[in-house]
């Protein structure tokens, strides 16, 4: 069995120990939300999402043309 002033410095330590892993894991999270804030930040100047969109909406325009000639009855 260990004397109380042991199991004082051994439980001081042990707490201490988790509070600087807490405090390390706090400073690498609020790290990685910055880079990826930073990482969407740069992404809305890009053009790339902008030419996404239009082939999204091309490809919606296909789809409708199509729909629109299976409702008249046109065979493709």
């Amino acid at each position: 069995m260990l004397a109380a002033d042991q199991l004082f410095i051994l439980s001081s330590a042990g707490l201490l120990g988790l509070a600087m892993l807490g405090g390390f894991a706090a400073w690498a999270w609020a790290g990685w939300l910055k880079l990826r804030l930073h990482e969407l930040d740069r992404r809305q100047g890009d053009t790339l999402p902008a030419i996404g969109q239009r082939i999204d909406l091309a490809d919606l325009k296909e789809r409708i043309r199509k729909l629109e000639a299976i409702a008249a009855g046109v065979d493709f």
